[in-house]
C-alpha cells in the first residue's frame, strides 16, 4: 500500500509544473516552418541531443522493474546489452547518412528509394510501431497506485500532461522537457540506490536473498526467449526516434557522437535500474504484481519528500518517452499520410496536419492502453510483428548494394508483417512437443522478409547481367 506525505505531493506538483512550464516556454523561431516545428530547425547540438536521446529510451521503466523482479539480470542482458551494440552500429553506419539526407521520417527515405507505395505502406507500419499506448498505460498505472483513481481517468490525465505543450512548441518542447526529465530520472534512481545500499546492504544482501538464477545472464528463461529479445533489439535500426533525432541534429558528427555518448549513459542508468530491481526482489520477495517493484521498494525505504523525488523520477522516465512517441505518431500521420496525399500543401499545412495527428494519436492511445493492459505484451506484439517487414529495406535505403526494386520492396513489407502476424496465431495451435513451437513470430517474419529480399537482389543482378 502506498502512503503519500504532503511533502511528496509538493515535490510531484512542482515537478509537473516545471515540465508544463518548460514545454510551453519552448517555442520555435518560425511557427509556420515545418523544419522548425517538426525538427527544431535541424539545429540540435550535442548536449541536448544526448539528453533527449538518453531520456526517451527508458519509457518502459515499470516494465524494467517487473522484468528484473521476475527474471534478474537477464533483464539487462536482453533489454540493455544488445541495444548498446546496435546503437553503436547505427551511429557508425547510419547516423551521418540520415542527417545528410535532409528528410523528416523513415517513410520519407523509403519513398525516395523504393517508390510511393512503399512509402505509404511503411508509414502505416511506423505509425503502429511508435504507438505510445504502452507508456500511456505505464503512467496511468502510477497515477492509480499513488492517487487511487480509476484507470481511465489516470490514462486521460497522463496523456494530457504529456501532450498539451506539444501543440504549441512541437519538437522543441519535446526535447527541452526531455532534458529536464533526464536530470530528474537520474537523481531519483541514484537516491534509491544509495539508500538501498545503506539500509539493506550491498551485493552480499542481494546474493543471499534472490534466486540463484536471477544472477545468471539467462535466468530461468529459454534460449529462444533470449534470442527473440535480441532480435527485437534490431528495433534500434527501425526506431523512428533515432532517425528523427539524427534529422534534427546540427550535423552528422553530432548525430554520430551523440549516439555513442548516449550508450555510456544508458549503461549507467541500466546499472541503477537493474540493481534497484534486484533490491526489490530481495527485500520484497512476495509481490503479487511485480510491475510495482520499484514503487513498493520506495515505499519501504524512502522518507517523505525523498520518496516524492523518486516518484518524480519514475514519472520523468515515462513522460520523456511518452511525449516523444506522441509527437512521432503525429509526425507520421501529418507528414507521411495527409501531407503526401494532399500533394500541393505547403509547410504551414504540414504543421497543421501534424497537430491533427496529435489529436488522433491521443484518441487512439486512450482505448488501446485501457483494453490491452500488459506492458510487456504490448512491447512483444508490436516488436515481433512490425519490425521484420521494414528492417532490411532501411539497410537498402542507405546502402545501394542492398537495394531492391519497388515491386519486391512492397512484397517484403507486406509479407514480413503478415508472416509474423499469422505465425503469432498458428503457433498457439502447435503441440508443445513440436520443434516448430520454438519458432517465434519475429523469426518467422524475418525469415520470410530475408527470402524475398534475397530474391529481389538476385533479380537485380540478373537484370544487370
Amino acid at each position: 500500500m502506498i502512503t503519500f506525505d504532503v511533502w511528496d505531493i509538493i515535490v510531484l506538483v512542482f515537478f509537473f509544473a516545471a515540465v508544463l512550464l518548460t514545454g510551453f516556454l519552448a517555442k520555435g523561431e518560425d511557427k509556420e516552418s515545418a523544419a522548425d516545428y517538426l525538427l527544431s530547425g535541424r539545429k540540435v547540438g550535442l548536449f541536448l541531443f544526448v539528453l533527449t536521446n538518453v531520456s526517451t529510451w527508458y519509457g518502459g521503466i515499470l516494465g524494467v522493474g517487473e522484468f528484473t523482479y521476475r527474471y534478474g539480470i537477464v533483464s539487462w542482458f536482453t533489454q540493455g546489452f544488445p541495444y548498446y551494440v546496435f546503437a553503436i552500429l547505427f551511429a557508425i553506419f547510419f547516423a551521418k547518412k540520415i542527417r545528410e539526407s535532409e528528410l523528416y521520417t523513415i517513410p520519407d527515405k523509403l519513398e525516395k528509394v523504393y517508390g510511393r507505395k512503399t512509402g505509404l505502406i511503411s508509414a502505416v507500419i511506423i505509425f503502429l510501431l511508435v504507438t505510445p499506448a504502452p507508456y500511456v498505460l505505464m503512467i496511468a498505472n502510477l497515477f492509480v497506485l499513488i492517487f487511487d483513481i480509476p484507470l481511465l481517468h489516470a490514462i486521460v490525465i497522463g496523456v494530457l500532461l504529456s501532450s498539451v505543450y506539444l501543440f504549441k512548441g512541437g519538437y522543441k518542447s519535446d526535447i527541452y522537457t526531455d532534458a529536464l526529465e533526464f536530470f530528474v530520472m537520474f537523481a531519483g534512481f541514484i537516491i534509491i540506490f544509495i539508500v538501498a545500499q545503506n539500509d539493506l546492504g550491498s551485493w552480499e544482501f542481494i546474493k543471499r536473498n534472490v534466486p540463484p538464477a536471477h544472477l545468471t545472464l539467462t535466468g530461468n528463461t529459454s534460449i529462444t526467449f533470449v534470442i527473440v529479445w535480441f532480435l527485437i533489439a534490431l528495433w534500434t535500426f527501425t526506431d523512428p526516434g533515432f532517425h528523427q533525432r539524427c534529422y534534427a541534429a546540427k550535423n552528422g558528427k553530432v548525430a554520430m557522437y551523440g549516439l555513442i555518448i548516449s550508450v555510456f549513459f544508458w549503461a549507467a542508468f541500466d546499472f541503477l535500474t537493474t540493481a534497484t530491481g534486484l533490491y526489490s526482489r530481495a527485500a520484497l520477495p512476495d509481490l503479487e504484481n511485480p510491475i510495482y517493484a520499484f514503487p513498493l521498494l520506495a515505499e519501504k525505504l524512502l522518507s517523505p519528500g525523498i520518496k516524492g523525488i523518486f516518484y518524480a523520477a519514475l514519472f520523468a522516465t515515462i513522460l520523456s518517452t511518452l511525449n516523444s512517441f506522441l509527437f512521432l505518431s503525429a509526425t507520421t500521420f501529418g507528414r507521411d499520410f495527409v501531407f503526401k496525399l494532399k500533394r500541393n500543401s505547403g509547410e504551414a499545412a504540414l504543421v497543421k496536419y501534424t497537430k491533427y495527428g496529435l489529436i488522433l494519436t491521443v484518441l487512439i492511445s486512450i482505448p488501446l492502453a485501457y483494453y490491452v493492459q500488459s506492458i510487456i505484451q504490448l512491447w512483444y506484439i508490436i516488436g515481433s510483428i512490425l519490425i521484420p517487414g521494414i528492417i532490411l529495406l532501411i539497410l537498402g535505403a542507405y546502402y545501394p548494394e542492398f537495394k531492391i526494386s519497388e515491386k519486391y520492396a512492397v512484397l517484403e513489407l507486406i509479407s514480413g508483417v503478415f508472416i509474423s502476424f499469422a505465425w503469432f496465431f498458428i503457433r498457439e495451435q502447435i503441440p508443445e512437443e513440436s520443434g516448430l513451437k520454438f519458432i517465434e513470430p519475429m523469426i518467422a517474419g524475418l525469415a520470410g522478409a530475408l527470402i524475398i529480399h534475397l530474391a529481389g537482389l538476385r533479380n537485380k543482378i540478373k537484370k544487370r547481367i
